[in-house]
């Protein structure tokens, strides 16, 4: 079947729960919690395509499951705070459905995340902006959320991919700084935007750039997908900024794949370091704002080509990988690649959302 935005609104609004939280994939069995990371941007999308009641139902929802553990959050805090940001006292990155922590298992899954927690920010600030909605539980979430970050934020901790602890990731920072910026003013904490102009001013120094461009974290030199984001949506940096540009050309130069899509970075090993839906999308939204519209519809063709024959979208694509040996070991240890994943729906809808506006 063909792949439009019908199909992935209605994808996003039957995987949602009635108390508004969403899986990161219907299907996979490996995937069937509530990261912030993928649902805040389920709800961007949504409230993008006018579905204001389901992001609403989002935000609310993880309002609620953080102050039903506001006791937890606060421990967090003052722990960072106390300069013992132990991993597993920090905040988790993914809840259960019903808003509790995961239970322990047998194999350690990395849960430290500051960027989870930035994306809910900086999500919850749209959402608001848009429909003009901030309830006491949420405006009470924002707050603990935004103590939270003003200690923890700077901390070295897992990427936005679950990967290399222990260090400062340029994207994380980026997401915690946007948070920052675009909640505090919503609940009256005003060093949240001195801090955001701080962190800022950190990932635009040297530690976090070479040769004219962003690197993943400092003492890499890679560039990583995920860097696009400070551009859209964070808008951290102006586009046509040479810091950003030259990032950016970094990206297309070694991550995307001519008539395919955007690997994570240069020696990637999960699922075999394959090419990612999302980060097709958000080249394409990049490629979009700098004038690029053709590599923009390659980059929509590409994944409305790469939906199953139910629609549904992968988390990546297992085509030109980087290892075969790795792809097979994860093949082996989950299974095929999480599909749907709404995260891939919810960048679909994005860079639809955005191309229809470039061509009004």
């Amino acid at each position: 079947m063909s792949l439009d935005a019908t199909f992935s609104v209605a994808l996003l609004l039957g995987a949602q729960t009635a108390q508004g939280a969403f899986p990161a994939s219907t299907i996979h069995e490996v995937y069937q919690y509530a990261w912030l990371r993928d649902g805040s941007w389920c709800a961007y999308a949504l409230d993008g395509a006018g579905n204001v009641h389901a992001a609403d139902a989002w935000h609310e929802w993880v309002a609620t499951t953080l102050v039903a553990h506001a006791d937890r959050v606060r421990e967090a805090t003052v722990a960072a705070l106390a300069g013992n940001p132990n991993p597993r006292v920090m905040l988790p990155a993914r809840f259960t459905l019903s808003g509790e922590e995961e239970p322990p298992a047998p194999e350690e899954w990395p849960n430290f995340q500051t960027d989870c927690y930035g994306f809910w920010l900086w999500a919850a600030a749209d959402h608001v902006n848009r429909a003009g909605v901030l309830s006491d539980t949420l405006a009470e979430a924002v707050g603990l959320v935004i103590q939270y970050l003003l200690a923890v934020g700077h901390q070295p901790c897992y990427d936005c991919w679950e990967e290399h602890p222990g260090h400062r990731h340029t994207s994380s920072l980026a997401a915690v700084a946007a948070g920052l910026r675009d909640a505090g003013s919503l609940v009256g904490i005003f060093a949240a935007s001195t801090r955001s102009e701080e962190l800022l001013q950190l990932i635009t120094g040297p530690e976090h750039t070479l040769a004219g461009g962003l690197v993943r974290y400092p003492g890499d030199t890679r560039v990583d997908g995920s860097l696009l984001w400070l551009g859209p949506p964070f808008n951290l940096l102006p586009v046509t900024g040479d810091l950003y540009r030259t990032t950016y050309q970094r990206v297309v130069d070694e991550l995307y794949r001519p008539g395919g899509g955007v690997r994570r970075y240069l020696g990637d090993t999960f699922y075999g370091g394959s090419q990612w839906i999302l980060l097709a999308a958000s080249l394409g939204w990049a490629a979009l704002q700098l004038g690029d519209r053709g590599l923009a519809d390659d980059l929509l063709a590409w994944i409305e080509s790469a939906a199953t024959d139910q629609g549904y979208l992968p988390e990546q694509v297992a085509s030109n990988v980087q290892s075969a040996h790795m792809l097979a070991y994860w093949q082996d240890h989950w299974g095929s690649t999480a599909t749907p994943l709404l995260w891939s729906h919810a960048m679909h809808l994005v860079l639809l959302d955005e191309l229809r506006r470039a061509g009004q």
